[in-house]
């Protein structure tokens, strides 16, 4: 589409939120870029220019407008990637920008070498991987300058860069605005409370009550709850220096503006990439839900009402925490899991300061479970869980210390799931649960499932197996569209 200059155009003047983030539009007359919901003057189609990317349209001597902010546009859908590493490569250069993780490194954890990544990146998005990655760090300088009354020089620091001075060099060259005469034109009604608040954009529509009510059945006692309508938990990042970082979040649903409130403690800021990044990963925030309806749109041929636009594959914001959780709900009640996760936080969580009322503890580590003194059956058998489980939760936990598994932007998902299923006491079911949240796997199916047995009844597993081929490759959002059926 991008080659379609008209369609462009056209989605443009219709400010159809549904392309929001997919294209950028350059605008010769003014020097600005736009996302294409922008509510400003339409300009005429003889001065825009369309870019799949904001780092694209800076890099030809754009600046982000002030009104619709691209910073907020949603990210992009795996769907709109031609090569999945580019997709993977551009996702971890948005969690790492506040670090100085290479992209040797990038390019090794995702299984490629540096050269072949720089040659798909720039195919994929037109720009290289440092120019995106320096565009990143700019649009997350410049949603702290607006929407916080942070210091320019935390700003700075909060957005990776590696000095104030090389900032505000970097920050007037691209947007030919100082930081402090931004701040100066943007609204001076912020809001002053105990953190720092920002918004991540989305592709409406959004079901957020499903997605928070969710969470809510899941949440574990004392490191995460549900209230007034908003998600809080606590966190915890260890930096590349090896410090230990906790702190907390709150995440609210903002419909007028497509977007999504992410409010930090500021012992966060140092790792902010990472918390928005999870965040994202938590809420599905680059899912493009036409894509996944246009596919899943067939399931209401079934039964009227199985499929819902707008649903959201929930992800999670800590990959050991939901393994463990997963583990524990094998063929028990999801409360009666809970209730086992909640007495291992108690036991052996890191206790929190949060003065939020209810988020008292870290979920312990890899780490903390191995250094469980004696017997692992004896330390998890005294608060409940089974002899077998503990054992499982061990060796999950020995495998993510020693590397075996990869839950951050695994390449291939489905040679991460065999590698679980050899972890004794973890089946098709478990993997395909972890696999779907943790890995942000589309694609997986729990056709033994009891909910969604439940839901297509009388259907047996044989035969789900086989309707569901027509959902691929977004099986793992029809589980969740049969799971909110009930």
């Amino acid at each position: 589409m991008l080659e379609n200059d008209g369609a462009l155009y056209a989605a443009f003047k219709a400010k159809d939120a549904r392309f929001d983030g997919r294209f950028f539009v350059g605008v010769s007359s003014t020097g600005i870029y736009c996302r294409p919901v922008c509510r400003a003057k339409q300009p005429k189609i003889e001065n825009c220019t369309f870019f799949a990317t904001a780092a694209e349209a800076e890099q030809a001597g754009y600046r982000p407008c002030l009104l619709c902010r691209p910073e907020l546009a949603p990210g992009r859908s795996i769907t709109d990637a031609t090569a999945n590493l580019a997709y993977r490569a551009a996702r971890m250069l948005e969690e790492s920008c506040g670090n100085d993780e290479g992209l040797d490194e990038i390019a090794g954890r995702l299984g490629y070498t540096d050269r072949h990544l720089r040659r798909v990146f720039m195919e994929e998005y037109h720009v290289s991987p440092v120019q995106y990655l320096q565009t990143c760090r700019l649009l997350l300088a410049k949603s702290l300058l607006t929407d916080t009354d942070l210091p320019i020089s935390e700003v700075a620091m909060a957005a990776g860069f590696g000095s104030l001075r090389r900032f505000n060099g970097l920050f007037k060259q691209h947007y030919k605005l100082s930081p402090t005469a931004l701040r100066k034109r943007v609204s001076e009604d912020k809001k002053h409370s105990s953190g720092v608040t920002l918004a991540l954009g989305y592709r409406p529509p959004y079901r957020w009550e499903e997605i928070l009510n969710f969470l809510a059945l899941r949440a574990i006692s004392g490191v995460e709850t549900v209230k007034q309508g908003e998600y809080l938990r606590t966190a915890h990042f260890v930096t590349t220096e090896g410090k230990h970082i906790n702190g907390w979040l709150r995440v609210g649903n903002q419909p007028s503006n497509n977007t999504l409130s992410v409010t930090i403690s500021e012992t966060l800021l140092p790792v902010l990439p990472q918390v928005l990044a999870r965040v994202r990963r938590l809420f599905d925030l680059h899912c493009d839900p036409d894509a996944v309806y246009e596919t899943l749109a067939s399931m209401n041929d079934i039964r009227p009402g199985l499929c819902v636009w707008g649903t959201r594959l929930p992800g999670c914001f800590h990959a050991f925490e939901m393994a463990v959780r997963a583990v524990l709900g094998q063929q028990i009640s999801v409360k009666a899991a809970g209730t086992l996760a909640a007495r291992i936080v108690a036991a052996y969580g890191t206790p929190v300061q949060t003065e939020i009322d209810g988020l008292t503890h870290i979920f312990p580590s890899p780490g903390d479970i191995l250094a469980l003194e004696g017997p692992i059956e004896n330390r998890l058998g005294e608060l409940g869980v089974t002899s077998a489980r503990s054992r499982t939760i061990y060796a999950l936990a020995l495998a993510l210390t020693q590397g075996e598994v990869d839950f951050d932007f695994c390449a291939q998902p489905e040679e991460e799931i065999k590698k679980l299923m050899a972890i004794r006491g973890i089946g098709s079911w478990t993997a395909q649960y972890i696999a779907m949240r943790a890995m942000e796997w589309p694609d997986a199916f729990l056709e033994t499932d009891v909910g969604v047995k439940k839901a297509l009844q009388p259907y047996t597993s044989k035969e789900l197996l086989k309707i569901a081929e027509a959902w691929r490759p977004w099986r793992s959002y029809a589980i969740v569209n049969l799971w909110n059926t009930l």
